[in-house]
């Protein structure tokens, strides 16, 4: 049975969620208030990313989502905040590499949901995911009466094999025909035999179910199915994600309002440059401040 259990009191609190197959720990921030408060679910984005926005062996260290619920708080908006399975103190739930799927983040996505919505100290649920964590609350929040608005943060808007190859395309002609052949092959849900190391960090075949089960999603699809208030966001100085992304999930769902921020890049911190040497001071030092009109345009969407 799926519970959730709530350590201290302060204003941030240890929540655990348990599954079947171990623990998925997260920390809650909450107003000191005996009002009711929205709460906001915040999904992490790809890779090894913690509960802060931090992945350590990537020499990512911003503490964006951590800034975000602190900011959050001064609004008198909760947020909970989690370590996905394989990361952080939740590497206890995370079971097999192969038996991974994207579903699988979406389904342990709907049991917070679920839980936030027996906590009586919320008002209303607001599911918001950054990057990767985009498609997978968008999903979650599907046809989800308990989900009153969503909000997608750097969030693309095609299948993941097509990032993956614009993200490939300025490397030589001899690695994208290598490559290619091989994202078409797992986005035809067939596994590949014999991959070559220099790609195994990529497509090593314990990773390939999880990507099969991803590429089959094509988030403009996915957004269109939501019929609850949606706020997109998106920075212009974000080098992993084009504005035009942000662009073609609101035009797959006209209701939905785009906001660009100006200088706001991926890690959700002020850059004016696109430079990757000058972006990466951003993402290494959590002292580096959040783009202001981030969690202003969040509040006046939540208010």
């Amino acid at each position: 049975m799926l519970c959730v259990h709530a350590y201290t009191l302060a204003l941030e609190s240890d929540f655990v969620l348990k599954t079947p197959t171990g623990d998925i720990s997260g920390t809650v921030s909450i107003p000191t208030t005996t009002e009711k408060v929205p709460v906001v679910l915040f999904i992490a984005g790809s890779g090894p990313t913690d509960r802060n926005g931090n992945a350590l062996r990537m020499m990512l260290n911003c503490n964006a989502y951590k800034l975000l619920a602190d900011s959050l708080l001064n609004h008198h908006i909760a947020m909970l905040r989690f370590d996905k399975r394989f990361i952080g103190k939740s590497v206890v739930a995370s079971g097999k590499e192969e038996d991974l799927r994207f579903e699988t983040y979406i389904n342990d996505v709907k049991s917070w949901i679920d839980t936030l919505a027996t906590d009586a100290r919320f008002s209303e649920i607001i599911v918001a995911g950054h990057s990767e964590g985009s498609l997978i609350g968008m999903i979650a929040a599907e046809n989800n009466p308990k989900v009153a608005k969503y909000i997608s943060i750097s969030g693309i808007a095609v299948t993941a094999d097509e990032i993956i190859k614009e993200q490939l395309s300025t490397q030589p002609q001899q690695v994208k025909d290598l490559v290619f052949p091989m994202l078409d092959s797992l986005k035809m849900g067939k596994t590949i035999d014999n991959v070559p190391q220099m790609l195994y960090a990529l497509l090593r075949p314990s990773v390939q179910p999880y990507m099969i089960s991803w590429l089959k999603y094509n988030p403009q699809e996915e957004i269109a199915k939501l019929h609850i208030p949606i706020l997109i966001l998106q920075g212009t100085t974000d080098i992993q994600v084009d504005k035009n992304q942000a662009e073609k999930l609101h035009a797959a769902n006209p209701k939905s309002t785009l906001c660009i921020i100006e200088n706001m890049n991926h890690v959700l911190k002020t850059c004016t440059s696109t430079d990757k040497t000058t972006q990466m001071q951003t993402y290494t030092n959590p002292d580096f401040p959040l783009t202001d009109g981030l969690v202003t345009e969040i509040v006046n969407y939540i208010k």
